[in-house]
């Protein structure tokens, strides 16, 4: 009798652990990419019960999401939902939301597009409208800003442990890489740093002044007497003026300090690992001394946008390798400067740029793009003709717009929808 008493008092502890298992990465070129095979992994523990306890009743709460990565398009691709009840179980989004969202981006504009929505590594909306999700890779504009500067973390991460022929962080000097623009066409940009051409601090020909975003590299890098790019509009680190230029210089600095021209290292450091298979890069033409460089400008599709977000979402993970360093990805969650008056062109708050990224719910309430609703951990790119990379780590959230047009369009309104369609029990389960 006492044996059975101090065997009916025992608790049983019980640990699951389902170990993560990664297929093995195959070199196989195929057009312009390596496929990378997806990694699947799940980690869960069950909790520890007594053997007397009655047994729990089912859940009603969405299921927990896996450790996911997809694998290129022509291996398969993104997973996807098209079930509401899925949508709802699985995701943790409200189908009714989703429709209407599909029908607001329908109605938002006349543009061909292609628009994906992604919670907990699904697909859980997908929309064409003359351009293909998977194959379109119309020009994504000021997206392309995003990638420029996540691209140029991931050189600066390689050449902190000396796998480049020169070192660089964000505090160096821009121009200490750019040996195309000697002699220097204003002084002070001795001064400008890595940083400020990534958050529009650096004063290098803001939109504001009018000038072309395109031309021979002479002339982006004030060499052809044109004064809005020979002289900075502002000291450095004065002011905010929003630049693509800036940009142009930032690829010159990654092709130093990588030894590679900016778009064969994107695609070998960045495009690649994620599984990127289709692209293609804007080229400037210069002088005998410049020679042909490209520039931060390319063309990607939806869904391969969704890749760079997602990866950012994963504190720049992908299967088991760092692809984009962390410090990166937790610096663009802030402003990465102190200015605090208006952005020149749009009187935009200055306080939502980052490094190339944005933040939108820091958008002034009373400007055109209110940041209202929007997740503070959100980070987004906009770029020209309505098009919109964007993750939120806080919903597991990546939403894409790619057009390959311009004009304005409704940002944010796109991005909110998104975030509303999260359903709120779901919010904070990742």
């Amino acid at each position: 009798m006492n044996t059975l008493v101090i065997i009916s008092s025992l608790c049983l502890v019980v640990a699951a652990h389902a170990v993560p298992s990664a297929d093995a990465i195959e070199p196989a070129i195929t057009g312009s990419a390596v496929p990378i095979h997806s990694l699947h992994g799940q980690l869960s523990q069950a909790n520890t019960k007594d053997i007397q306890s009655p047994a729990p009743k089912p859940s009603a709460q969405p299921a927990k999401p896996q450790i996911y990565f997809p694998a290129p398009e022509s291996k398969g691709g993104w997973r996807t939902l098209d079930k509401p009840d899925d949508i709802r179980r699985i995701a943790g989004m409200d189908p009714a939301k989703l429709d209407e969202l599909r029908n607001w981006l329908l109605k938002s504009d006349n543009r061909n597009f292609a628009a994906v929505v992604i919670r907990h590594g699904y697909i859980v909306l997908e929309l064409e409208r003359g351009n293909s999700s998977k194959t379109d890779t119309g020009r994504v504009a000021s997206v392309s800003k995003a990638i420029c500067a996540t691209t140029l973390a991931v050189a600066s991460e390689m050449s902190r442990h000396g796998k480049t022929p020169r070192k660089m962080t964000f505090e160096d000097r821009a121009f200490d890489f750019i040996p195309w623009a000697q002699p220097l066409s204003d002084p002070r940009k001795a001064q400008v740093t890595v940083r400020q051409l990534l958050n529009h601090t650096s004063g290098i020909c803001p939109e504001a002044t009018g000038a072309p975003n395109d031309g021979p590299w002479e002339y982006i890098l004030g060499h052809t007497g044109d004064q809005r790019t020979a002289k900075l509009a502002f000291d450095p680190g004065t002011g905010c003026g929003y630049s693509t230029h800036a940009f142009a210089h930032a690829a010159l600095v990654c092709e130093t300090v990588t030894g590679k021209r900016y778009d064969e290292f994107a695609i070998q450091a960045l495009f690649k690992p994620l599984g990127i298979e289709n692209w293609w890069f804007q080229y400037y033409n210069g002088d005998e001394k410049i020679g042909r460089h490209p520039s931060h400008g390319l063309g990607l599709s939806a869904r391969d946008l969704a890749r760079i977000a997602y990866c950012t979402l994963r504190n720049g993970l992908w299967n088991n390798n760092q692809i984009i360093p962390q410090w990166f990805v937790r610096e663009t969650a802030q402003p990465t400067h102190n200015v605090t008056t208006p952005e020149m062109r749009w009187k935009l708050n200055p306080q939502v740029f980052s490094h190339g990224w944005e933040l939108p719910a820091r958008h002034w309430p009373a400007g055109d793009r209110s940041g209202e609703s929007i997740p503070s951990d959100a980070r987004s790119k906009p770029g020209s003709g309505g098009q919109l990379i964007a993750f939120v780590p806080s919903l597991d959230l990546v939403v894409t717009r790619q057009t390959g047009s311009s004009g304005d369009w409704q940002y944010e309104e796109y991005l909110r929808r998104a975030c509303a369609a999260v359903l709120q029990q779901n919010v904070s389960d990742k």
